[in-house]
């Protein structure tokens, strides 16, 4: 299908035995890395816009997480083959499995969305070193803010009657996010673009399990990686970070904003009193030169 704003060529790799992952590697191969890591429930295509501003200079690598985009979507049932575990930590291993592939083990700039900054940030905590700027959008890495309500969309999603039989039988995720992730309407065919690789049931299974992996309490199985990820944060503190937000995500709200702000203190901030959870869709056109610009002052 014709996906717009999205030239590219993509490449496929076996991340883990009999599961291959997707990703975009565009840009000279001796461009400074920015690595840029969607979350749940789109997929590489949030981060077209950003990768044609940077491409003539940078080299921007963009995974599609198992499960996701144009990725192989596993089943999780026991005796499945190959089968693969939804979890946080199959994440950030995944993400060493690819830089691996490419020979990345040098200086990166982590770009992150959503599930990415957890993701990001999990990779981060043996890798730091190699992370040298940040460029964050609506995203988290660090638990609920106490003063934060648990909205009721995720702890539906969280369910594994009710919410996976509306997610997985409905596209309801993927769908209405495409809807309510943003202030200005998204033209029928970006829309479309969003949900395509979600057009079945067994194709949906990452955007429930990603729902159903939320870390809320030490119970859950992403907790640990996600507490030390908080706990790590204002280690970044010393550098370059630029923070792209849109105020009115319902669920990466102005409380998370706050925690990045007092992590990242020196970090520059533009913040959308009239953009959503998708914040590159609403404000690409001032947020993509503003990247550029920022990542231009600050070389590796």
């Amino acid at each position: 299908m014709q996906l717009p704003d999205y030239p590219f060529d993509g490449h496929r790799f076996e991340a883990r035995p009999g599961v291959q992952m997707h990703y975009l590697d565009e840009g000279p191969r001796d461009g400074e890395i920015v690595l840029m890591l969607h979350g749940n429930p789109s997929w590489s295509y949030y981060w077209r816009h950003l990768v044609l501003g940077l491409r003539d200079r940078y080299r921007c690598i963009v995974p599609d997480h198992v499960g996701m985009g144009w990725s192989d979507k596993p089943d999780d049932a026991p005796g499945a083959l190959p089968r693969y575990d939804y979890t946080l930590a199959s994440r950030v291993e995944d993400l060493g499995a690819l830089l691996a592939h490419l020979g990345i083990d040098g200086p990166v700039t982590l770009a992150v969305h959503d599930w990415g900054g957890m993701i990001g940030f999990g990779w981060a905590l043996e890798h730091m070193p190699q992370v040298k700027r940040l460029v964050i959008t609506n995203t988290a890495a660090f638990p609920l803010p106490t003063d934060k309500p648990m909205p009721w969309q995720i702890a539906l999603g969280r369910d594994y009657t009710v919410g996976e039989w509306i997610i997985r039988g409905f596209n309801a995720f993927s769908a209405g996010a495409s809807w309510q992730g943003v202030e200005t309407r998204m033209p029928a065919d970006v829309r479309r673009a969003y949900v395509a690789p979600y057009d079945s049931w067994a194709n949906r299974i990452s955007t429930v399990r990603f729902m159903q992996d939320i870390p809320l309490g030490p119970k859950d199985r992403a907790w640990p990686l996600l507490e030390a990820a908080g706990q790590r944060l204002p280690a970044y503190a010393d550098r370059p970070a630029f923070i792209g937000w849109g105020l009115k995500d319902f669920v990466f709200d102005h409380h998370f904003l706050a925690g990045f702000r007092a992590a990242l203190p020196q970090a520059e901030v533009m913040a959308f009193e009239d953009a959503g959870h998708y914040v590159l869709e609403d404000k690409h056109t001032v947020l993509v030169p503003a990247i550029r610009t920022f990542l231009d002052a600050n070389p590796v």
